[in-house]
């Protein structure tokens, strides 16, 4: 079984949206697990936002990072520029992957306005995990 970690700095919103889509990408022979450098708990509107698409992420944790240093990853992405810096070793063969996604839990303007900023961000970090998922993981 591969071990995939995402890492954001909260672990609250884009860690978790990604997450949700790469379990469902990836499939059940897959360990997917998210944390931050900080723990900010999941963001009701991530879970929200994730099940406009049919994905259920309402019983993720916020977790931090330090919590999985003894788990062997074979992949480590991080998708914010705060969590590649201060990402820390992981030891082994880890393939690190990183891609600086805009964070939708600082989207401003009215409801639909913020609820369209977090529907645009899911469609980028589902269209990474898909194409991750079928290069790396199938």
């Amino acid at each position: 079984m591969k071990n995939v970690l995402i890492l954001c700095t909260g672990n609250s919103c884009r860690s978790q949206i990604a997450e949700g889509y790469l379990r469902h990408f990836a499939g059940p022979d897959i360990a997917v697990y998210s944390a931050g450098v900080e723990t900010h708990g999941v963001n009701p509107r991530a879970i929200a936002t994730m099940k406009e698409d049919g994905i259920d992420i309402s019983g993720h944790t916020s977790n931090n990072m330090n919590e999985y240093l003894e788990i062997p990853f074979d992949y480590v992405i991080t998708v914010c520029d705060n969590a590649k810096e201060r990402c820390p070793y992981f030891p082994g063969r880890v393939e690190r992957f990183h891609y600086n996604f805009p964070d939708p839990a600082k989207a401003t303007g009215t409801e639909e306005e913020i609820r369209a900023e977090f529907a645009r961000v899911r469609g980028m970090i589902k269209e990474y995990c898909k194409e991750f998922a079928e290069k790396h993981l199938h």
